[in-house]
C-alpha cells in the first residue's frame, strides 16, 4: 500500500509537471503566434531574410575625357568564372546544369584562361568530394575579357557560370597617366588612387544601387518574389582641358627623347596663358595604368617635384626691374664675375665677354647681369616682394592632388643674389609656367586648371563648369610687353642662348635654363657636362602668345658634340610648332627669300569637282582631290577665305578615296581626318611618312587611319 501511494504521488507530480510544461510551451507558442517575435526577432522578417537574395547594383564610374570628348578612362566589364559542382543544382538530370565531366571541363577551359589543366581538375574534383555547391578557379579565372567569356560560352559546358565586374580601363596607356591617375578596386569598389581619379573620386564614383528578391531552397526566384530594386546612380563624366592631339604630340616627342638621350627625368607642360587651361602635361618616367607594375615614379613631377630652375628665373628678375623703372637695356656693366663677399662670388658661364649692355647680358644669360640688377638696381627686399607677387612662395592651386610648392631661399646675401638666376630657391614646372603667364598675358597671372567641366550623363546637364581666373597681377601690361620683346631677342639675337628654339613659322619669346643639381651625399653641386637640369620656358607667337610651354630635361646622356639644349629644343620645337598649326594659329613669320602673297578664295559654292579644283588652283593653292566623284562633298577652304599662295587645299568628293599623304604636316593630316570623319592616330611628329590606309582605298566614316610622322 505504501508503495502504491508513493507511485501515485510520483505519477501526479510528473503529470503536473508535464501539464505545467505543456501550458508553458502552449502559452509560448500562442504568444509567438500572436506577436510573431522570438527574443526580439521578428520571425516573418527573419524567414524573409533567409529566403531573400540581395545583390548590389554597381554604379558605373564616370568617364574621363579630353576637351573634345575623346575617352581617356572608362569602366570595362571583366568576368570571373566559377563552376557548379553539386548534382542537387540540376533538377532535370537529362539537362544537367552542374559539371558532369571534370576532365573535359578542365582541359577545354584551361587553354582559354591560360591555366594549368591539372590545377583546374584538382579544384573541381575536390569540390565534388567535399560536397561543395560551387568552386572558383583562382586568379586565372578572374579578370577575363568579353572575348574569353564568349569563347567559353561557345563550348556549352554544363555547370560553368560567370560573374561580371567592372574594371577601370585606360585606352591610351601611358597617355597623360600621371594626370588622369589610377583607379583600382578596393573593398569591392573602384576607387581613385592618384591624379584626377583621386581628385574627383566622389563625383566619378556615383552611388551603388540594390536588388533583392525571395527564392526557394535551390536558389530559384519565387513566382511572387517581392522584388525590390533601388537603381544605381552612375558617376559624373569629367572633361579635361587636355587636348588629345597636343598631348599625343607631347607624349610621342618625350618618348623619342627618352630613348635617344636616356635622361633621369623629363617634365613638360603646355598651357593657354590667357585662360590657364593646361592643354598637355607629361613626365618621364611614366607608367601604364592598365599594368601598374614596377612603376618607377608615381608622382606627377610637373606639380610635385621642386627643383632649382636655373636661368629661366631671369625673366622674372628683368620683369621686376622694368616694373620698378630700373631697367636700362643700353647701360653697360662689367661681366665675368660678381663678388658677394670675400668668400663668395658668382661667375658667368663665359667670363670673356668684358663690358656689355644689360640687354646683351640677358641675351647671353649672364648671372652677373641679374646679380647687379638685384643688388644695385631694385634692391633685395624689393626683389623678394616680386618673387611673392609671382607666387613663388605658394602653390598655384591647380586642380590636381599632390602639388608641392617650391621654397624661396632668402636668408643670406649669397642666397638673395643667387635666387635672381635660379640657384638655391626652388620651383616646380607648374609654378614657373604659371608665373610666366603674367608676362604672356598683359601682366595677368592665370590660375592653372586641368578640369574643364563635370557633366551628368543621366540628366545631360553640366554640373560644374570651370572658368578662367586671374590670381594675381604682379606686373603691368607695359612691363609684360617690354619683357616679351626682350625674351624674343633671346631667341633672335646673334648672342642669344635661345637660338636653338627658333620655330619655322612662329616667333618665340623665351628663356633657357641650365641649373646645377645638388648632390645629396656631399651637399655640393654635381659636376660634369651632363649633370644639369636643362630647361626652356617659351611662348609663341611672341607678340601675343597663344601657348606657353615649359620643358625640363634632367641629366641626359650627351655625346661629345651635343649640348643640353638639343633634347630640350627637340621637344619644344616639335610640340609648339605642330600645336600652333593644329590650333589654326596664323604664322607670324616666313622666310624672307620665300615670301608668299595672300589671296581670297573665290565663290566655289555649288561648283563641280573639276571647276572647284581649277578655281582654287587659280589662287595659287596646291589642290588635292579626294576621290573620283563629280560632286563636291566638302572642302578645307571656304568662299571668301584668305589663303596663302602654295597653301594646300583639300576637295572631298561624294566618292572619297584615300590620297597619298606622304610629306603632309600633322596639321594637314588632322584636317583631312576631320573633313573625312576618320579616326586618326598620329605616331611621332614631323611630316607624314607612312599611312595605314593605302592610296585609292574607298573611305567610310569612322575608318581608322594611323599615320607615322618623321622629322
Amino acid at each position: 500500500m505504501k508503495k502504491n501511494k508513493t507511485t501515485q504521488r510520483m505519477a501526479m507530480f510528473l503529470l503536473s509537471a508535464f501539464a505545467l510544461l505543456f501550458l508553458v510551451l502552449a502559452g509560448r507558442f500562442l504568444f509567438i503566434q500572436a506577436s510573431g517575435e522570438v527574443a526580439g526577432v521578428n520571425l516573418k522578417e527573419f524567414a524573409e531574410s533567409k529566403r531573400t537574395d540581395s545583390y548590389t547594383l554597381e554604379a558605373t564610374r564616370g568617364k574621363i575625357l579630353d576637351r573634345n570628348g575623346m575617352e581617356l578612362a572608362y569602366d570595362q566589364p571583366t568576368y570571373s568564372i566559377y563552376a557548379i559542382v553539386s548534382e542537387k543544382y540540376s533538377a532535370d538530370k537529362d539537362h544537367p546544369i552542374h559539371v558532369t565531366d571534370v576532365d573535359k571541363t578542365a582541359e577545354e577551359i584551361a587553354s582559354i584562361i591560360e591555366a594549368d589543366p591539372s590545377d583546374l581538375k584538382e579544384r573541381l574534383q575536390k569540390g565534388i568530394d567535399e560536397g561543395l555547391w560551387q568552386v572558383e578557379f583562382g586568379s586565372a579565372g578572374k579578370g577575363l575579357s568579353q572575348d574569353q567569356k564568349k569563347e567559353i560560352e561557345e563550348l556549352e559546358l554544363p555547370g560553368i557560370q560567370f560573374t561580371e565586374e567592372a574594371k577601370r580601363f585606360y585606352p591610351n596607356g601611358t597617355f597623360a597617366s600621371q594626370v588622369i591617375g589610377l583607379a583600382q578596386r578596393k573593398d569591392g569598389l573602384i576607387t581613385g588612387m592618384t591624379g584626377i581619379e583621386q581628385q574627383l573620386n566622389d563625383q566619378l564614383a556615383g552611388k551603388n544601387g540594390n536588388i533583392s528578391y525571395e527564392r526557394d531552397g535551390y536558389g530559384f526566384k519565387l513566382l511572387n518574389p517581392n522584388e525590390e530594386v533601388t537603381a544605381a546612380n552612375d558617376g559624373d563624366n569629367v572633361y579635361l582641358t587636355i587636348d588629345q592631339k597636343i598631348q599625343t604630340l607631347l607624349e610621342d616627342t618625350l618618348t623619342q627623347v627618352d630613348k635617344k638621350w636616356n635622361p633621369k627625368k623629363i617634365s613638360a607642360v603646355v598651357m593657354n596663358p590667357k585662360t590657364g587651361e593646361i592643354v598637355a602635361m607629361s613626365n618621364r618616367p611614366s607608367y601604364d595604368p592598365n599594368n601598374p607594375e614596377n612603376v618607377e615614379n608615381w608622382y606627377n613631377d610637373a606639380i610635385s617635384n621642386p627643383m632649382e630652375p636655373g636661368s629661366t628665373m631671369k625673366m622674372f628678375t628683368v620683369a621686376a626691374a622694368i616694373e620698378e623703372g630700373k631697367w636700362n637695356p643700353d647701360e653697360k656693366y662689367k661681366s665675368g664675375v660678381y663678388k658677394v663677399d670675400d668668400e663668395t662670388k658668382f661667375s658667368d658661364w663665359d667670363t670673356g665677354w668684358g663690358e656689355i649692355s644689360y640687354l646683351e647680358g640677358i641675351q647671353r644669360s649672364s648671372n652677373v647681369a641679374v646679380s647687379n640688377i638685384v643688388a644695385n638696381k631694385i634692391g633685395e627686399d624689393t626683389f623678394l616682394e616680386y618673387l611673392k607677387k609671382f607666387h613663388f612662395d605658394q602653390k598655384t592651386g591647380i586642380d590636381l592632388p599632390g602639388e608641392i610648392a617650391g621654397t624661396i631661399l632668402y636668408n643670406y646675401e649669397a642666397e638673395k643674389i643667387s635666387t635672381s638666376f635660379g640657384q638655391g630657391s626652388t620651383a616646380t614646372p607648374i609654378q614657373m609656367i604659371t608665373a610666366a603667364s603674367a608676362i604672356a598675358n598683359d601682366g595677368k597671372m592665370a590660375t592653372p586648371h586641368i578640369i574643364d567641366k563635370i557633366f551628368d550623363p543621366d540628366t545631360k546637364k553640366v554640373v560644374e563648369q570651370k572658368k578662367a581666373e586671374v590670381q594675381a597681377e604682379p606686373i603691368s601690361k607695359e612691363t609684360a610687353d617690354e619683357t616679351l620683346k626682350i625674351l624674343e631677342s633671346v631667341v633672335t639675337s646673334k648672342h642669344g642662348t635661345g637660338k636653338p628654339y627658333k620655330l619655322d613659322d612662329y616667333s618665340v619669346a623665351g628663356k633657357t635654363g641650365t641649373a646645377q643639381i645638388p648632390n645629396s651625399e656631399t651637399g655640393k653641386y654635381m659636376t660634369g657636362k651632363e649633370n644639369y637640369l636643362f630647361s626652356f620656358l617659351g611662348m609663341a607667337p611672341a607678340d601675343d602668345p597663344e601657348l606657353i610651354m615649359y620643358v625640363s630635361v634632367q641629366q641626359p646622356e650627351l655625346s661629345a658634340t651635343e649640348t643640353g639644349s638639343e633634347p630640350v629644343s627637340f621637344i619644344f620645337k616639335n610640340v609648339m610648332e605642330n600645336a600652333l598649326h593644329y590650333m589654326d594659329i596664323s604664322p607670324d613669320q616666313a622666310d624672307e627669300k620665300n615670301e608668299v602673297s595672300e589671296k581670297r578664295v573665290p565663290d566655289i559654292e555649288g561648283m563641280s569637282t573639276r571647276a572647284t579644283k581649277k578655281a582654287l588652283e587659280d589662287t595659287g593653292m596646291d589642290v588635292v582631290v579626294v576621290g573620283e566623284g563629280d560632286k563636291v562633298s566638302t572642302t578645307s577652304v571656304e568662299s571668301g577665305q584668305t589663303v596663302l599662295e602654295g597653301e594646300r587645299a583639300v576637295i572631298v568628293t561624294d566618292e572619297p578615296t584615300m590620297p597619298d599623304i606622304n610629306g603632309w604636316s600633322m596639321r594637314e593630316v588632322l584636317e583631312l581626318g576631320e573633313l573625312l570623319q576618320l579616326d586618326v592616330e598620329t605616331i611621332n611628329s614631323g611630316y607624314a611618312k607612312t599611312q595605314s590606309i593605302k592610296k585609292g582605298t574607298k573611305l567610310n566614316k569612322n575608318d581608322y587611319l594611323a599615320v607615322e610622322f618623321s622629322t
